[in-house]
């Protein structure tokens, strides 16, 4: 995930005209069935016919044999995977970091400041590994007057060299100029007579002081024979070679300054080490952090934090303004519209759009959205009838992925669900691919038991939806199968893969329906709150969890109305179960 930045960093030049979009990823919901992995290729080339770019076909679960039967059938590779789309560090940091190094001057930092336009500025080792940060508020502490104390007002911790730079000065005689020492300023404005009797007075040693003046021989001689560590001439005016001479012998750096007494004056101070005005505390991060968790870093610094890869090298920094931008990267919802089911993280980003056919979930959005929720047989029949509606043709592979998804979804149209519109735009999909959609059904439901093809506790998972009615929490698993023999021989070790999922998601309840294709009747497995079981009217079979459901093999239509009902029943009669041993049951008042 990329996104644009605003603050913290060199901007460079604008952005490039055919810089790649951000992406925008089409994802169905967590432990994706056909209709969700389908629907999200499907819609993917939708956009992309439509001249749409940048949106990318993407799952937050496992294959299962389904699925890959039906991808294999048309060459479609499986979707990208997202496991979790909430906001890392790497999505809002400035990645390309302004920094200097731990032996800059004051005058570099604050021209780096400047020129970028930043606040804050890391100080890194050759290894560029952080060692601190500088900001203006670090700084300014070095230029403010201290009159009460005009020795240090004239102190200047740095080098000769770095003092020259600092001047853009030209360096006519440096000696040991690498040398980083404490100096103290002075202007060589006073009469020959008594212009070193300040010095005198405040205990400056000759061999520590640098004087400031213009084209004044006589001070510039006397303070030569004082035996000064250097110096500068201002207003870039040239000095005779008969002082050269008599600095040389007498060991006095000379450089000439462009600016005027004043300015140079300024300019040397601010050609101070940072050494001593380097932060030493700060916070680091690695780039993989969630901003979530980053957030609540930044009640230890008001500034910024460092960001750094795992051999400890700055790799970026995140102001504490960045933490509140929005994430450019987006979602489509396919196949679902409630975050309970969707991809971890999906209510920090923006979501675009919403293509569905389930019933409408608790969801706020920032704004408007395109939200297309129809009641039909599989969002593949949706997507297949934007593409009718708009005049666009899909290609005879992805034509063939619209039919898989709503054969499986519909039963191959033998589902409570299933529409006119469902078999009209299967057969308009049939003609496309070239495809017959029995021959299709039979490859489809005929690619593996999926309780033989997993253990227990991944057959409860494959499907699994987390719903929420008055104020509970329950979640409803499916699996479609060709009879019920294996789920017989298998039953005991479901059953407490059912209650393990129940423990591990907190829930009300958990439940597993188990659909026949052939006789479109499912049994259903529940672990729960005695109580609320107690209230489920179909009849037992064998076991006090498992019930007979005739005639019901759609979750969406016809068993979660029916287990939203029998809530509402109790929450109305006083009756969900309250105490630890339903704790995730809230009664209603």
């Amino acid at each position: 995930m990329t996104s644009a930045r605003t603050e913290s960093a060199s901007r460079g030049g604008s952005s490039a005209p055919d810089k790649a979009p951000t992406p925008t990823y089409i994802v169905g919901h967590k432990n994706p069935d056909a209709d969700a992995i389908c629907s999200a290729i499907a819609y993917a080339a939708f956009k992309e016919a439509r001249g749409e770019r940048g949106y990318i076909a993407a799952r937050c679960g496992n294959s299962n044999a389904r699925i890959d039967t039906i991808l294999a059938r048309f060459h479609q590779p499986l979707p990208h995977y997202l496991s979790d789309v909430s906001p890392r560090v790497h999505d809002l940091m400035t990645p390309a970091v302004i920094s200097v190094p731990e032996q800059a001057t004051c005058a570099e930092a604050l021209e780096l400041l400047d020129r970028h336009h930043i606040r804050v500025l890391p100080v890194t080792n050759t290894r560029r590994k952080p060692l601190g940060t500088v900001s203006i508020a670090h700084l300014g502490g070095i230029f403010i007057p201290r009159v009460s104390e005009p020795r240090l007002m004239r102190q200047v911790h740095t080098s000769l060299a770095a003092i020259a730079r600092a001047l853009k000065g030209r360096p006519v005689h440096l000696v040991n100029e690498e040398s980083v020492e404490d100096f103290y300023v002075r202007l060589g404005t006073m009469d020959i007579r008594s212009f070193w009797s300040i010095s005198e007075r405040e205990n400056i040693p000759a061999d520590q002081s640098i004087i400031i003046v213009g084209d004044r021989r006589d001070v510039q001689r006397r303070s030569i024979e004082l035996g000064i560590r250097a110096l500068v001439i201002t207003s870039g005016l040239e000095i005779d070679a008969e002082t050269v001479a008599l600095a040389k012998d007498r060991g006095v750096a000379i450089i000439i300054s462009p600016y005027d007494s004043a300015t140079t004056a300024w300019v040397v101070r601010t050609a101070s080490s940072i050494e001593r005005v380097v932060e030493r505390t700060f916070v680091t991060v690695g780039p993989d952090e969630r901003i979530a968790d980053v957030r609540k870093k930044f009640s230890v610094t008001n500034h910024a934090v460092l960001v750094t890869s795992d051999d400890g090298a700055l790799v970026g920094i995140l102001t504490k303004s960045d933490i509140f931008k929005p994430v450019q990267t987006r979602l489509v919802l396919v196949d679902h519209n409630e975050l309970t089911q969707a991809v971890s993280g999906a209510e920090e980003i923006t979501i675009a759009e919403i293509i569905d056919h389930h019933r409408l979930g608790a969801l706020n959005t920032a704004q408007p959205i395109l939200f297309i929720n129809e009641p039909v047989g599989s969002t593949c029949t949706i997507i297949a009838d934007l593409f009718r509606r708009e005049g666009l043709q899909p290609s005879p592979a992805i034509a063939g992925i619209m039919m898989s998804g709503l054969i499986s979804d519909t039963l191959h149209l033998n589902g409570p669900t299933t529409t006119g519109k469902d078999a009209i735009l299967l057969a308009w999909l049939s003609e496309i691919s070239g495809v017959n959609s029995k021959q299709l059904a039979d490859e489809i439901f005929n690619s593996g038991s999926v309780i033989l093809a997993n253990p227990p506790e991944k057959v409860v998972r494959s499907d699994f939806k987390i719903y929420e009615e008055e104020g509970i929490r329950f979640a409803v698993s499916q699996v479609e199968e060709l009879g019920f023999g294996n789920f017989w021989q298998h039953a005991k070790p479901i059953a407490r893969a059912v209650q393990d999922l129940r423990d591990e998601e907190r829930l009300a309840f958990a439940a597993l329906l188990v659909t026949d294709i052939n006789t479109q009747n499912s049994l259903l497995l529940v672990k729960g709150d005695s109580t609320f079981i107690g209230k489920i009217s179909y009849p037992h079979v064998e076991q006090d969890e498992i019930f007979d459901m005739p005639g019901v093999v759609s979750r969406k239509k016809q068993l979660i109305p029916y287990l939203s009902t029998l809530i509402k029943e109790m929450a109305a009669d006083g009756t969900l179960p309250t105490g630890k041993s339903a704790a995730p049951f809230k009664k209603r008042r």
